[in-house]
Formats: structure tokens, sequence, C-alpha cells
């Protein structure tokens, strides 16, 4: 194995315990915090606040097939979450 996978193996994260979310199903959690960091990216770009404070948890917890649906969906303006 490479350096660079081993690197990356031992400095992945994983998103935090949420205690909002004690179940195994995790995918009230994955739409909350995809939520929760397109609503942070919102409000920062309208205060012109760093962008960075947000965190991307959802990216670790949600099927990529969700992550692009949804953004497609925001981008057609027919998402169905308040953000």
């Amino acid at each position: 194995m490479s350096e660079d996978i081993k690197s990356k193996i031992r400095n992945y994260r994983t998103a935090p315990f949420d205690s909002r979310f004690p179940n195994q199903n995790q995918t009230r959690n994955c739409w909350q915090n995809y939520l929760d960091f397109h609503g942070c990216e919102k409000a920062m770009n309208e205060k012109g606040g760093d962008v960075s404070v947000c965190k991307r948890v959802y990216k670790s917890l949600c099927p990529l097939s969700w992550v692009s649906t949804w953004d497609d969906r925001r981008a057609e303006e027919t998402f169905p979450g308040k953000i």
C-alpha cells in the first residue's frame, strides 16, 4: 500500500456521534446534516462570513446518489427541504 493511501486511511474522519439520532438507521441524520450544512453555507454567504466554518458531515453519512439527487433538485429549485 502506498504511503499516500496509508495517510488517507490514518487521517480519515467520519461523522461524530449525534445524540439526536441514536439508532442504527442514519437516514434522518444524513438528511439533517445535509440541511444543516447548506443552511450554514447560505447564512455565511448572506453575511459575508467564512464558509469554512460549516462542516460537511453529510459527506461521510449520505450515499453519493442521494447527494447528487438533492444537489440537482436544489439547482432546479424543487428541493423539498427548508434551507
